[in-house]
C-alpha cells in the first residue's frame, strides 16, 4: 500500500521540520523565563526571543505587538474573548451575539455564558452557512457588548462577509471578535481592514506546534482577566509564556505563502471536480467559491458517514466526518444542521482538508478509492434507496 495519506489538516497539521529546528534552541539553550530589563541576561534574552516572536506574528494581521497576547490556542483565546468581555461590561450590557455554527470554543462558552445569566442570540445563516448582515444589525440592542461571528467555518469552510460584520459593530458601538483559527494565514486579515476588536488564531493549523496559540487584542478595548495568577502576557493571561511554542508559531507562520494556499486551492478544485464526477448523488456543503482554500466537505447520500471513515482509513487516507460516533455527542452536525441538512446529509458529511504536505496524486487517489468504498457501502446501505431526482 502507498504511503498514508492525511487529509484531517483542519484538526490539526503535520509539524513542519523547520518550525521544530526554529524552536530546539529554546528548549535546550535559551529556556530561561522572560523577565524583565533588571532581570539576569539570560531572561532578558528570552524576553527579546518573545518579544520577536509577537512582532513577527503581529504583522502578520497588520496590528501592533502589543496588540498580540499568547494563549494556550484557539479554545483559550476565545474563552478570553467572550469571558473577559462580558466580565469588563457594565452591568447593563449583559448581551451577546454568536451565529448558530460557531466551533466549540464560541459556542459552548457562549451557552455557559446564557446559563450564568447573560443574554445570547443565536444568528441563524443562510444555505452556504453565512450570516446576513441585516440579520446582525437587527439583533443588537442596548445592552449588547460584543458580537462574536467566525471569520471560516470549521467545518465547511464558508467564509464569512466579516468587514461588512465589523463595520456594524463599530457603527453600533459594541466589539467584534472573530474566531479566525481556520483562515488565518490562507486568507488574509488586516485587523484595521475589518474592524475587529479580538481576533482568535493558532498555530496548529499552519504546521506549528500544538499547546500555543493567539488573541489579538485591539488597543483600548477593556477585557478583563479571566483567571488568577501573575502579571504575564499584559495582565490578561497569567503563567510561565510557552516562549518554544511562540518561537514556533511566528516560524509556522512565516513559512506560509501565497503560492501554497494558491496550490491548496487549486487541489481542494480539483478533489471537488473529481468526486462530482466519479460519484452520484454528492452534496457540496458550504459556498463554492468563497470559502478556505484548503476545505472540501461533501455529503455522500445514503451512506453514513463513519462508515465512509474506517473503510478509507484501512485503504491508507485519513478524513473526518460530523457523524455521531466520532464525537461524544448523540447529535448530528449543528453546522449541517444549521444550513439547512437533515440527519441523513449531517451522518454521510465528509471533510477533506489539505496542507502543504499533499499532491496532485494524493488527491487523484482520494477521489477515485472514495468512489469505491461509497459504491461497496451503498449496496448494503440500511439509508434506502436513491433519491429521487
Amino acid at each position: 500500500m502507498e504511503s498514508y495519506c492525511y487529509l484531517d489538516n483542519s484538526a490539526v497539521t503535520r509539524l513542519d521540520e523547520r518550525v521544530l529546528e526554529a524552536m530546539k534552541p529554546i528548549f535546550l539553550e535559551q529556556y530561561a523565563v522572560a523577565t524583565s530589563q533588571f532581570g539576569y541576561s539570560m531572561g532578558i534574552d528570552s524576553r527579546e526571543i518573545l518579544d520577536e516572536a509577537r512582532a513577527s506574528l503581529a504583522a502578520h494581521l497588520k496590528a501592533e505587538p502589543e496588540e498580540i497576547i499568547f494563549t494556550s490556542g484557539s479554545t483559550e483565546s476565545s474563552n478570553i474573548a467572550l469571558r473577559g468581555t462580558v466580565k469588563a461590561s457594565r452591568k447593563n450590557h449583559k448581551h451577546i451575539i454568536v451565529s448558530g455554527i460557531e466551533d466549540f470554543p464560541v459556542l459552548h462558552t457562549a451557552r455557559d455564558l446564557e446559563r450564568d445569566g447573560i443574554g445570547v442570540t443565536y444568528l441563524e445563516v443562510d444555505e452556504y452557512g453565512r450570516v446576513n448582515p441585516d440579520r446582525l444589525r437587527e439583533a443588537i440592542g442596548d445592552e449588547t457588548v460584543l458580537v462574536s461571528i467566525q471569520h471560516a467555518n470549521q467545518e465547511i469552510g464558508t467564509l464569512q462577509d466579516i468587514r461588512a460584520i465589523g463595520e456594524i459593530c463599530r457603527g453600533r458601538g459594541v466589539l467584534f471578535h472573530t474566531d479566525a483559527t481556520h483562515s488565518f494565514m490562507r486568507v488574509p486579515i488586516d485587523v484595521k481592514d475589518i474592524n475587529a476588536d479580538l481576533i482568535t488564531f493558532s498555530a496548529h493549523t499552519i504546521h506549528g506546534p500544538r499547546g500555543i496559540g493567539g488573541l489579538f487584542v485591539k488597543k483600548g478595548t477593556v477585557l478583563s482577566k479571566i483567571y488568577g495568577g501573575g502579571f504575564q502576557e499584559f495582565d490578561l493571561r497569567p503563567g510561565i509564556e510557552n516562549i518554544p511554542g511562540a518561537v514556533g508559531f511566528a516560524r509556522a507562520a512565516s513559512l506560509v505563502t501565497i503560492e501554497e494556499n494558491e496550490k491548496l486551492m487549486v487541489l481542494r478544485n480539483r478533489l471537488i471536480e473529481l468526486v462530482e464526477e466519479k460519484v452520484p448523488e454528492v452534496t457540496l456543503n458550504g459556498h463554492r467559491t468563497l470559502r478556505l482554500p484548503q476545505n472540501a466537505n461533501i455529503t455522500f447520500h445514503r451512506v453514513e458517514g463513519e462508515s465512509i471513515t474506517l473503510h478509507m482509513d484501512m485503504r491508507g487516507f485519513a478524513v473526518s466526518t460530523g457523524s455521531a460516533c466520532f464525537s461524544r455527542s448523540l447529535e448530528a452536525s449543528h453546522v449541517i444542521m444549521a444550513i439547512g441538512g437533515d440527519h441523513e446529509r449531517a451522518h454521510g458529511s465528509i471533510r477533506f482538508s489539505l496542507s502543504r504536505f499533499n499532491d496532485e496524486s494524493q488527491i487523484v487517489r482520494a477521489a477515485e478509492e472514495i468512489s469505491h468504498v461509497v459504491e461497496q457501502l451503498r449496496v448494503i446501505s440500511p439509508l434506502g434507496h436513491p433519491r429521487d431526482g
